[in-house]
């Protein structure tokens, strides 16, 4: 086959133009129909908003407040560790002995050997111990936090008095360069002695200064005579 047979692809004369129209007309049909196919999906099942909290799933198990347990087990331990918890569980189990053994045949409802007072006691005892230990936890977990805080609290004290110990040396480094009264007070006695001497070494005789002519300037002349 020539270049003459050849079938040549369509150049950007009026006839290809008219085919990338139309194949981009397709192509934004298609993406249209879908846009409209995922929209008729999505219909069916509400649409998720995300500027709301989700709402929280059902659950099987039902809900508790950790917080408000826990108090309810603090509470229950102090009170199993109470004089008041021995004294009446000892009162009924002798009251339940008791009428079990005195009371007529027909109105005893836990006979010998007291099946269902051991069950109950059991049944105290094992809620009565993970009660405890979670009482015990909580309080553990209060002492830890405390510790670390008093941790904190003690090295904040230790730095504060290292500071001014440092502070306190250098106010007293500072101040053995100052002048105090002690030493303003000697100074001033050392030249007050110093001034005196000078006074004493340079003070006249008894006869007075003498004179340009070698005789005392206090001594009256011919002319002082009377």
């Amino acid at each position: 086959m020539t270049n003459e047979q050849r079938p040549q692809a369509p150049g950007p004369g009026p006839h290809g133009s008219t085919a990338l129209r139309r194949e981009g007309t397709r192509r934004e049909h298609s993406r249209k129909s879908r846009l409209r196919r995922a929209e008729h999906r999505e219909s069916g099942r509400p649409r998720v908003r995300l500027d709301q909290p989700r709402e929280q799933r059902r659950r099987l198990v039902p809900e508790w407040d950790p917080e408000a347990f826990g108090r309810l087990s603090e509470r229950v331990a102090r009170f199993l560790g109470t004089g008041r918890f021995i004294v009446w569980m000892t009162l009924i189990i002798i009251l339940w002995v008791v009428w079990n053994i005195v009371a007529p045949k027909a109105a005893r409802f836990d006979e010998y050997p007291f099946i269902f007072l051991t069950l109950t006691l059991s049944l105290q005892a094992s809620y009565a111990a993970p009660l405890i230990l979670l009482a015990q936890n909580r309080q553990d977990d209060r002492d830890r936090v405390t510790q670390e805080q008093e941790r904190k609290q003690n090295e904040r004290s230790i730095a504060d008095t290292e500071y001014l110990t440092r502070e306190i040396a250098a106010l007293r480094i500072g101040l053995g360069e100052v002048a105090t009264r002690d030493w303003i007070r000697s100074e001033l006695e050392d030249l007050v002695r110093e001034l005196d001497e000078r006074r004493d070494g340079h003070r006249p005789s008894e006869g007075g200064e003498a004179g340009p002519g070698g005789e005392p300037r206090g001594a009256a002349g011919p002319r002082g005579e009377a």
